[in-house]
Order: C-alpha cells, then sequence, then structure tokens
C-alpha cells in the first residue's frame, strides 16, 4: 500500500436520562456548538471504556501505571529466582533510568503506559546482559505494543523518543441538538426512623440530560502497521471498531440503567484524508417528533456533500435501523466488520512503511 489508508467511524446514539461523563460540579459535560449548549461525552472517557472492553475481551492491553519499576522487578524475578526484592528493584530501576525515565522513591513521576511483551522483553535482556544498551532498552520500550498503546499512543515527558504516535483518533461525542440540563430531586428515609419522626433522612439532587449523540473516531492503517504489524493491525482495527460502537461510559449507570446501543452505524475507508462529519449538526436539528431520523438525514447529506471535496472512498458500510440512502447497508454488525476486514486485507497486505 504506497498511500495512506483511513477508516472513519460515524456512529449516531440515543442516550435517555443520562449522566454518563460528569464535569468537576458532578453535572453532565457539555459544549456550546452551532450557538447552542450540546451535550457532550469527551473522547479520554470513550478511550478508557474501550480499554476495558479489550480487557474484558481478553485482548492484549497495557498498564498505565506510576508502578513500573514494581512490574518490572517482579519480572526480573520470576527470571531469576536469586534476586531478592531490593536487587531487583535496583536493577529495574537502573535500566529505566538509562531511557530517561525519572522516578520519586521506586514509582515514575509520571503514569507511562507500557505494554506486558515490553515488561517481559526488557527483563529478559536485562537477565542476559550485564550491561545493557542504552539504544537497546529504548528500543525494547517502543516495541511489541499492545492494542491500546498502538491506537491510542503514548506521551513520556521526561523522554519523547519513548513517545508513541496514535494511531486512532476519537473525537468528543456531541448531541444533534441543543440540549437543556435538568435534575432528579431526591430523598431517602430511615428505615428504622419511629412512628414520632418524620422527614428525610437524607436529600439530593443529580444532574442529567438526554440526547442522541453524534460519535465520530478514526484510524490511520499505516500507523497501526508500523506500531504492530500487518496481521495484527488488520485485527485490531476490527476488534476497535466493534468494541467502539458497543462500548458506553458507565458513569451513573447503577441510577439511569441507561445503556443503549447505535441506531447508525457507518464506516467508510478512504486513501486521501479522514473526514469527521458533524459539521452535519452545526445547525442543530430542531423536532418535535424525535432526533434520530432527521439526525440520519443531516448525516448522510452531509457524507454526500463532502464528495465534492474528497475522493471517493474504497468503501462505505452501514447498519441502519432505516434504509440508508448513501453506500451498502449491511444485516448486522458482524456483516459489516467482515466486509471492512475483507477490504483492509486487500489494501494493506502491500503496506511498506518505510516508503
Amino acid at each position: 500500500m504506497t498511500k495512506q489508508v483511513y477508516i472513519d467511524l460515524h456512529i449516531l446514539q440515543t442516550v435517555p436520562s443520562s449522566n454518563i461523563n460528569r464535569d468537576d460540579t458532578g453535572a453532565p459535560k457539555t459544549a456550546m456548538y452551532g450557538g447552542v449548549m450540546r451535550l457532550r461525552v469527551s473522547s479520554q472517557s470513550w478511550k478508557r471504556v474501550v480499554r476495558q472492553v479489550f480487557k474484558a475481551d481478553n485482548i492484549n492491553i497495557g498498564t498505565r501505571t506510576k508502578k513500573v519499576a514494581t512490574l518490572l522487578k517482579e519480572a526480573l524475578k520470576e527470571r531469576d529466582s536469586a534476586l531478592d526484592d531490593e536487587m531487583a528493584m535496583s536493577k529495574a530501576k537502573a535500566v529505566l533510568e538509562m531511557a530517561k525515565i525519572k522516578f520519586k522513591d521506586d514509582e515514575t513521576k509520571a503514569l507511562l503506559l507500557v505494554s506486558r511483551g515490553q515488561i517481559n522483553k526488557l527483563a529478559q535482556y536485562v537477565i542476559d546482559n550485564e550491561e545493557p544498551d542504552k539504544a537497546e532498552v529504548k528500543k525494547l520500550l517502543k516495541g511489541d505494543q499492545s492494542l491500546d498503546l498502538a491506537l491510542f499512543g503514548r506521551m513520556v515527558a521526561d523522554n519523547p523518543e519513548l513517545n508513541v504516535d496514535a494511531s486512532a483518533q476519537v473525537a468528543h461525542a456531541i448531541s444533534t441538538h441543543e440540549v437543556v440540563p435538568e435534575y432528579d430531586y431526591f430523598t431517602a428515609l430511615d428505615e428504622k426512623q419511629g412512628d414520632e419522626e418524620s422527614g428525610a433522612a437524607m436529600l439530593g439532587t443529580i444532574d442529567f440530560n438526554s440526547a442522541t449523540l453524534y460519535r465520530y473516531a478514526n484510524v490511520n492503517m499505516r500507523e497501526l502497521v508500523e506500531n504492530l504489524d500487518t496481521e495484527d493491525a488488520i485485527h485490531g482495527a476490527i476488534d476497535f471498531i466493534k468494541d467502539f460502537v458497543l462500548s458506553m461510559p458507565t458513569g451513573k449507570q447503577n441510577t439511569f440503567a441507561n445503556k443503549t446501543l447505535p441506531s447508525y452505524v457507518m464506516v467508510t475507508i478512504r486513501t486521501d484524508t479522514p473526514v469527521n462529519l458533524v459539521s452535519a449538526f452545526e445547525n442543530p436539528v430542531v423536532s418535535d417528533n424525535g432526533y434520530m431520523t432527521p439526525s440520519i438525514k443531516r448525516l448522510e447529506a452531509e457524507y454526500k456533500a463532502t464528495l465534492g471535496l474528497v475522493d471517493q472512498p474504497l468503501l462505505n458500510v452501514i447498519v441502519s435501523k432505516t434504509d440508508a440512502q448513501v453506500g451498502d447497508q449491511m444485516a448486522n454488525l458482524t456483516e459489516l466488520l467482515e466486509k471492512v476486514s475483507a477490504t483492509l486485507s486487500e489494501v494493506v497486505q502491500d503496506e511498506n512503511t518505510n516508503n
């Protein structure tokens, strides 16, 4: 593949009364767009839940922690039973410091995302080499990436050489229409309260709202192949699409039971540039008969309009509760994923990241 290949993922999803992503006051996050207030769900919130779904699906993920030296210490002790805690920790910190990772006591000064493969290979390298090479240590800390590390990247302020460029971008989800903040006033009674007592034992409020969300993400397949390899990149892209589609942040889930599924999913494979279609909703949708149907019409109209500015995509497939007016409508998500996988296998197989 001599050209870039991008996957665009567009989702429309209704969310009932909920508070899935809170700000510092406990209220649902919002954003001004098109001159009106929108519900917003941060990209960080959705990336976190995708990582959690990866873990539940037994997909290889990394660990974001300040206890990297402890992870490496334990891996060293597994490989050399003669090492006690103090010796193993000393070796672990010494080799990590070679990569300019800074410590406060036995913890790194900042969170660091590392894969299990990186820890294991670095531990074996330390066992096999009394005098580790600085360049090799850095190489090991960038290789053998987990899927979440390859997709979402890593920034290491202490040593930018250890940075990993993200191959996926996730937009903040916003409502396609204006939202009005609401709150629930609640009381709770003390069940051991005597008959002569009255009043609630607890009073409070919970902020919430409801919305039809536009969600967008993209994947740069060249970057993902560079971070992994061709076969793992294709499988990883499919896993990401599936779990991004089906996941939802869990804020206040027990209170609102708001877990829904998308009503519309469109996946586009392009060779020129990723395209976020949020401008379809810069003029907010106004309706007294539901927002999903007019939102789908707006999104598909925006997709058609972009074809005057960008190349015809290699693939555009859709799963929708209504008849799609663009692309090829699939019967279900499984069929969509199979179609995307087959197309990626055709266009990514000749990937050469040295070009």
